[in-house]
Parts: structure tokens; C-alpha cells; sequence
């Protein structure tokens, strides 16, 4: 009989050893799924800002193109209207709808506040009915993409 018991408890033993030892195979593989989780995670972000740092190179390149579009359409006298005039509002419209669909967007200017974050300014003047730091002229736009400061907007601002 002790013979049995021996062997009952060396099979314990085994069990005991062999559970140990499957536990530690799925805790590391456990670990190695989380880690390849992580890695395809931070891939597709250096990717996505590797696209996004292109597109920007592209969009900055564009910009220039829309500011003086929209120049153009604004010394436009409001009293003129005729169809090769729309039509140039209406590519301005276009192009303004193409930017936002790659989430660019102007940044706001006259009437607001300095904010160095956002805008440059180029020159100081004094206006008596405005409070310091209030923007008043736009010399160039600013753009934001997706939140983030693509190019600063040139700015006027009150003394």
C-alpha cells in the first residue's frame, strides 16, 4: 500500500507541476497577444501620422492658392454680379469644402483675442474705442488641421 500511495502523490505532484506550467504558457501567451495587440495599435498610428504629415506638406502647399482666391473674391464690388463671377465664388466655395473635409479649418481673427498659440503678430496699433490684445486687421489666414496649428494666422493687433 505505501507503494500506491507513494505513486498517488508523485501524480499529484505531476498534475500540480504540469498545471503550473500551462498556467505559465497562457499567461505568456496571454502576454504576447497583448504586446502584438499594442504593436499593431501604435503601427497604424505612426502610419495614420505619416499620412497626416503629408497630406499637411500638401495642404501647405495648397493654401497659398486659396488665400489668394479668396482675396480676389473679396475685392469683388458687391454690386457685380455675373455668371464667370459666381463661378469663381462658386470654386472658392468648393475649395473651402474640400479643406474642411480633410479637417482644416481657418483660424478666427479679427475681433478676437491674441492668442500666440494661433496667430502672429506682425504689427501693433493704437485704436482708442478697442482694448489691447483684440486682433483688428488679418494680413494672412491661419489654419488649423484636425485642432493642431498648421500655419499661424498674421494678425494686427490693438496697443
Amino acid at each position: 500500500m505505501p507503494e500506491q500511495t507513494t505513486k498517488l502523490d508523485n501524480n499529484k505532484e505531476e498534475i500540480e507541476k504540469l498545471k503550473a506550467q500551462c498556467e505559465e504558457y497562457l499567461n505568456g501567451w496571454k502576454r504576447a497577444k497583448a504586446d502584438y495587440v499594442n504593436f499593431k495599435k501604435e503601427m497604424d498610428e505612426k502610419q495614420k501620422s505619416f499620412f497626416d504629415l503629408a497630406n499637411s506638406a500638401l495642404i501647405m502647399e495648397i493654401l497659398p492658392v486659396y488665400d489668394n482666391l479668396k482675396k480676389a473674391v473679396a475685392i469683388v464690388p458687391a454690386e457685380q454680379s455675373n455668371a464667370w463671377v459666381d463661378g469663381v465664388k462658386a470654386i472658392k466655395k468648393q475649395f473651402g469644402d474640400f479643406l474642411k473635409q480633410y479637417g482644416i479649418e481657418e483660424i478666427k481673427t479679427v475681433g478676437e483675442k491674441f492668442n500666440p498659440e494661433f496667430h502672429e503678430a506682425v504689427n501693433k496699433e493704437k485704436k482708442e474705442d478697442i482694448e489691447s490684445d483684440i486682433i483688428i486687421a488679418e494680413i494672412s489666414s491661419g489654419y488649423l488641421i484636425k485642432g493642431k496649428v498648421l500655419a499661424p494666422a498674421k494678425v494686427v493687433v490693438s496697443e
